[in-house]
């Protein structure tokens, strides 16, 4: 899961980066408004969070050219103006939330989960195939009921794949979407995280195939 922080208060940035790193998420940030722009045409995010007072660029622009391209990613959107007015503004330009700062972080993180949920289309937090479920709240994975101990990236991994379970996930899709800026993770490196993903949870009718060249399926095993 990765998101986009725009925010060029780099205190308030900071904060937010270190609680959603710790909650297992991927996180990015920029600073201003061109720069959230150009990281949001070129990269794919499954959540942003923008700062509506961002140098530059509006974060009200940021968002009318981020609908503009088609692009359905939930947006979370923070200001220090809690006027009605910028409040309907950022709804009609196809915000999906709202908070003004200052805020809760622990309030924060919970409609990050509902957002992500949201732009998912899932209305629980469990993603369950076959005996493997993972809940997406506690960022914890289990088989038959018993958890299983998987670090973060492993944990990123799985979800991922759960999420597109059935369908072809490639390296370079893993990459993108398991991968911050300046992580240098290579496609070598993402076959060293299956390796150990496999290891813990093929159990049963699970199994990651492998499609040479292509990427992996997490798929069940017709018993």
């Amino acid at each position: 899961m990765r998101i986009l922080i725009a925010e060029d208060d780099q205190v308030l940035a900071d904060g937010l980066l270190r609680s959603l790193r710790g909650a297992g998420y991927a996180v990015d940030q920029v600073g201003s408004g061109t720069e959230a722009d150009a990281a949001l045409a070129s990269h794919e995010f499954d959540l942003i969070i923008l700062d509506l007072g961002l140098p530059k660029l509006h974060g009200l622009e940021v968002l009318r050219r981020l609908r503009a391209r088609g692009t359905s990613t939930p947006v979370l959107i923070l200001t220090a103006a809690d006027s009605v007015e910028e409040r309907v503004k950022g709804l009609d330009l196809g915000a999906d939330d709202y908070m003004a700062k200052p805020f809760s972080l622990q309030e924060l993180e919970a409609r990050v989960r509902a957002l992500t949920r949201r732009g998912l289309g899932a209305a629980s937090t469990l993603i369950k195939h076959g005996p493997l479920t993972f809940d997406q709240t506690g960022r914890v994975a289990y088989i038959n009921e018993q958890m299983i101990e998987l670090s973060a990236r492993e944990l990123s991994l799985l979800e991922v794949l759960l999420q597109r379970t059935g369908r072809l996930v490639s390296k370079d899709q893993l990459v993108e979407r398991l991968c911050e800026w300046g992580d240098e993770v290579s496609n070598n490196a993402i076959e060293v995280y299956i390796h150990r993903l496999r290891k813990k949870i093929e159990q049963g009718p699970i199994r990651i195939a492998t499609v040479r060249g292509l990427g992996y399926c997490l798929e069940k095993i017709p018993q």
